[in-house]
């Protein structure tokens, strides 16, 4: 198992995906204040906390068990 130490990245990813799911939570009165916009923040959200997420991955694989 990997127990390495994730970097900052990795966390503020973490966090970045954590509100657009309270996006998508409140998706009806966002897209009432909002109109497509809503959509747009929601998918740009998602967009920039997976590209957080995943530059936190290192090149090398971890050890088999």
């Amino acid at each position: 198992m990997n127990t390495g130490k994730h970097r900052r990245n990795f966390w503020i990813g973490n966090g970045v995906l954590a509100v657009a799911m309270l996006t998508l939570f409140f998706m009806g009165p966002l897209s009432d204040a909002l109109g497509i916009w809503a959509a747009v923040l929601w998918m740009v959200l998602a967009a920039v906390g997976m590209a957080l997420v995943m530059s936190d991955k290192t090149g090398e694989p971890p050890s088999p068990d």
